[in-house]
């Protein structure tokens, strides 16, 4: 008689994360119910607004060009002031400090679409998209934290991440008081500060979930990375997202002149003021 085949073992019991749960239904609640009921009940102002464009574009880029580009791919390299400020611009984006962030990007080039994937597509839009943020990672590993582990700058804003936070809250709590008092910092604050930030993040999720489901490959097809000019609108460039997995250390993600991609753009534009340096492209590197 054959030996009976043994079950597959059944994948280990999610352990919630409670601590980043409660904070982004703070931040969703916030944005979905207190910025409308403050929008009705009060209005916001041309200021909440102005604030609200600045810093969806400062901590984005902060992410894109800081984050992404010169920490995960050392796209590029730039002034240790440069690097700085870029770092406290996606720290006040709530995406986790440079390492963390920088570190689990890595593993997701390492091993995408796999099960060491941080935010695996294959588990779903839902899971790609930010269900991976609630549930202890079983697979890290420090070893792709090393390198970034060496960068003393990389390492103050690690250990300063929570003053960042909180101050990329506070500053347009500040500039919404000394316009219009309190109800003038609380209306910048709910706007510029939560508004803003769960755009932020959401755009940026749209890069793991639907730029992994939805999209072209025209670059290649070794995973599950997709092209989409749509997203590249909501986060600077990113959507590009099928050559970057093709040639992950170019400083373009959009590599054609008309490509949006103005996290390329910036880059460039402090390369002709001596801030960065080294920009690394496709070609160059196949040399």
């Amino acid at each position: 008689m054959p030996q009976s085949q043994q079950p597959a073992s059944p994948r280990k019991k999610a352990t919630i994360k409670y601590q980043t749960t409660v904070l982004f239904c703070l931040v969703a609640c916030g944005a979905m119910i207190g910025v409308p009921a403050f929008a009705y009940t009060y209005g916001f102002t041309w200021l909440d607004w102005t604030m609200f464009a600045v810093l969806y574009v400062v901590t984005g880029l902060g992410i894109t060009v800081g984050y992404h580009r010169l920490l995960a791919h050392r796209s590029f390299d730039c002034l240790s002031w440069v690097k700085a400020g870029f770092l406290i611009a996606g720290g006040w984006a709530l995406e986790n400090s440079a390492l963390k962030w920088a570190a689990d990007h890595i593993r997701h080039h390492a091993n995408c679409d796999q099960e060491a994937d941080p935010y695996n597509a294959q588990r779903g839009f839902w899971y790609s998209h930010c269900g991976w943020l609630f549930i202890k990672d079983t697979h890290a590993d420090d070893k792709y934290a090393s390198r970034l582990r060496q960068d003393p700058i990389v390492m103050w804003q690690h250990r300063y991440y929570l003053p960042i936070v909180l101050s990329g809250l506070a500053l347009p709590f500040v500039v919404g008081f000394l316009y219009n008092g309190w109800i003038g910092g609380l209306g910048c604050f709910l706007l510029a500060g939560v508004g803003r930030t769960f755009a932020v993040l959401n755009s940026t999720f749209c890069i793991n979930s639907v730029c992994h489901l939805w999209g072209r490959q025209p670059h290649g097809q070794a995973d599950s990375s997709r092209d989409s000019w749509l997203v590249s609108l909501l986060t600077f460039g990113e959507g590009y997202h099928n050559y970057h997995h093709s040639y992950q250390s170019d400083y373009r993600n959009g590599p054609r002149w008309y490509n949006f991609d103005p996290s390329k753009w910036l880059i460039f534009t402090l390369s002709l003021l001596g801030m960065t340096n080294s920009l690394r492209t496709a070609s160059t590197d196949n040399k």
